[in-house]
């Protein structure tokens, strides 16, 4: 398989992982619980969301949206209380899209216990320049076997992703010809 990276065609250099990865961290308060008194789903996919933002933006060297969040699993409840760690990198790149992975992480904001894995997401982002079209970025160079990993484990969420949208339309196509609601 050849890395995207090491694609003639692409004319932008390459950026390794570790360049644009982070972690955001946040302690968890009473105005995030749901009413089960856990933190709400949607509060975690915020800031999911806002970690996977900074790191398509530093990647791509500018603004980029979100164009999907696939696979969001919430392993354990967050507590009120929890310090948590969204750790988020490029996994893959295209002409314009970037598919970030984070890792959610908690840990008691009083106890030296480990964080622990509290949820997961992928999400795919398009860089777009200032009038919202999409721009180039640049290809991402897996580092470690971990990456390598994760780049093909992207590049079949991606294929997964086009196949079925391909069949929804195909689908929606072949009602709307039959006369039946699309």
């Amino acid at each position: 398989m050849t890395d995207q990276a090491q694609r003639p065609d692409s004319g932008i250099p390459g950026k390794p992982t570790s360049a644009s990865r982070t972690t955001l961290s946040h302690i968890m308060t009473g105005n995030d619980t749901n009413l089960l008194g856990t933190v709400h789903g949607g509060v975690i996919m915020k800031l999911v969301d806002d970690a996977a933002g900074a790191v398509a933006g530093r990647h791509s060297g500018g603004p980029a949206v979100t164009a999907s969040m696939d696979e969001m699993v919430f392993l354990e409840p967050v507590r009120v209380g929890d310090l948590v760690h969204v750790r988020a990198q490029v996994n893959w790149t295209g002409r314009s899209s970037m598919e970030v992975g984070v890792r959610v992480m908690a840990e008691r904001w009083n106890e030296s216990t480990p964080a622990t894995q509290v949820g997961s997401a992928y999400l795919v982002f398009a860089a777009v320049d200032a009038d919202g079209k999409p721009r180039p970025v640049p290809p991402v160079v897996p580092e470690t076997e971990r990456d390598r990993r994760r780049y093909q484990e992207a590049q079949i969420r991606r294929t997964h992703r086009l196949a079925r949208r391909r069949a929804i339309r195909e689908l929606r196509e072949k009602r709307a010809a039959e006369g039946m609601d699309a």
